[in-house]
């Protein structure tokens, strides 16, 4: 008899935490056909507003026309294009790194890079709401894990000075996926270089959103050490899809020789790494995309007093914009009625984020308007009148 997961199942349903699929029929920027329903989404990651850019899509027609559909193997096998090639010398000469390493998605490259870099008898630092690719790569690599509190950088000193360990690695998000919060990265690479420790920064929110044109957390902090690793993805403000790692030529040639999730998967499609070298032109050409993102993020902010009662809007600054409401029952109906009002807003609830702090995660665009944003706080002031 096979197992039954039917009581399994149950149990999510009583927690409030079974997740469902929703079938979308047509995008068109920020607006989403969904069952046949027009939606107002604040839901994508697709801050610049790119995914449906035309310069892309013509880029990926032009591309599969002369590339075909399909890279056939692994990169380390035939799979690795003159394409490729050419969007791994923009990507490093656009975060100002030596070099940089084409994933096909995000997952999969820190659950590779992690492993690449440390092993058993090394040591991982891990922020406690790091994403789940880092804590996945961190258990894989079968290297000793210690948990920080967030953002807490005298626990990771102690923690960094008392550790023997041959190799050590920190890992962060540069900009946390459910707060929009910025990790103290300055800090943290300062507490790197007096150890001796590498520090893995998953920039997936940061990259093309913030730094000058666009070049992530680390340019805009002004960061550059040996000790650096920079990862980000490319599925998010850059519109289409894939990861890469960057650093020092010695590091990204040995994540390339070790991780598990580049050697043994097909390479991603020509087409894609094309479509890709488009958005980077995009990105830095576009100033006005970051800006109308930072207009949006503070007439949000600057909602936060007409939320229902105890309900808390994140400080975030950046494009990810939490309401925390705490329980996972009221979370899901706070989403259910914005979305009797044309609005998609997630309800995010564990694992995704620690227990008791269910929340509405938004996520603004730059193909959002400001009467769109105004659309929204006015669905939430109605809220609050019905609380």
């Amino acid at each position: 008899m096979a197992p039954d997961f039917s009581a399994d199942l149950d149990a999510l349903d009583a927690a409030h935490l079974r997740r469902k699929r929703r079938v979308v029929t047509q995008y068109d920027g920020a607006h989403l056909t969904v069952g046949g329903r027009a939606m107002l989404a604040f839901c994508g990651n697709d801050y610049l507003g790119l995914a449906q850019h035309p310069a892309l899509i013509e880029a990926a027609q032009n591309a599969a026309a002369r590339w075909g559909v399909g890279a056939t193997a692994s990169p380390l096998v035939c799979g690795h294009s003159g394409a490729h090639e050419a969007l791994e010398q923009e990507l490093a000469a656009f975060v100002g790194l030596p070099r940089a390493l084409y994933f096909y998605a995000g997952f999969p490259a820190n659950v590779g890079i992690v492993p690449a870099l440390v092993e058993r008898g090394d040591a991982v630092f891990s922020d406690a709401l790091n994403h789940a690719c880092l804590i996945d790569g961190a258990r894989l690599s079968r290297a000793e894990v210690q948990v920080y509190a967030h953002a807490d950088v005298d626990a990771l000193d102690k923690l960094l000075a008392a550790s023997r360990a041959r190799r050590k690695l920190v890992l962060t998000d540069a900009v946390f996926s459910m707060d929009g919060d910025l990790a103290p990265l300055r800090a943290m690479l300062a507490l790197c270089e007096r150890h001796d420790a590498l520090l893995l920064i998953d920039d997936a929110h940061g990259f093309g959103v913030l730094g000058p044109e666009g070049r992530g957390t680390a340019a805009h902090l002004g960061l550059r050490s040996p000790h650096l690793v920079y990862m980000a993805t490319l599925g998010k403000a850059a519109g289409v899809a894939g990861a890469f790692v960057a650093g020092d030529d010695a590091v990204v040639e040995w994540i390339m020789q070790r991780a598990r999730s580049y050697i043994f998967a097909t390479a991603a499609p020509a087409l894609i790494a094309e479509t890709l070298r488009a958005s980077l032109k995009l990105i830095a050409a576009e100033s006005w995309r970051r800006e109308r993102l930072r207009t949006l993020a503070a007439r949000l902010q600057s909602s936060a007093a007409h939320l229902p009662a105890g309900w808390t809007l994140g400080a975030s600054s950046t494009a990810i914009q939490p309401i925390l409401i705490g329980d996972n029952a009221a979370t899901l109906e706070a989403m259910a009625a914005l979305w009797r009002d044309g609005l998609w807003v997630p309800a995010i609830r564990p694992p995704t984020v620690p227990p008791g702090t269910a929340r509405l995660r938004i996520s603004l665009s730059a193909a959002h308007t400001v009467e769109d944003v105004e659309r929204l706080i006015a669905a939430l002031v109605r809220l609050q009148a019905t609380a």
